[in-house]
């Protein structure tokens, strides 16, 4: 485990020790349950991010070939 040394918001230190003394967690693993929380989400936004970039790079190449279809003439 590495130990990290971190400032935190005296209004969310004060809310994140209430809930603490209510569901009975150590703090340490409060912050590293949320941390792994929050690294999920970003993952996700990540990928979200990715896929719609990819997404409009295939778009626009399968316009392109629908395109070069519809010119083409099949001779009935």
């Amino acid at each position: 485990m590495k130990t990290v040394s971190l400032k935190i918001d005296d209004s969310i230190f004060g809310e994140t020790e209430k809930i603490l003394a209510r569901i009975k967690k150590p703090r340490n693993r409060y912050i590293n349950e949320a941390l792994e929380y929050y690294n999920k989400i970003q993952r996700q936004q990540i990928l979200e991010k990715k896929l719609k970039k990819e997404s409009a790079l295939v778009k626009a190449e399968s316009m392109y070939v629908l395109n070069d279809f519809e010119e083409m003439d099949y001779g009935d």
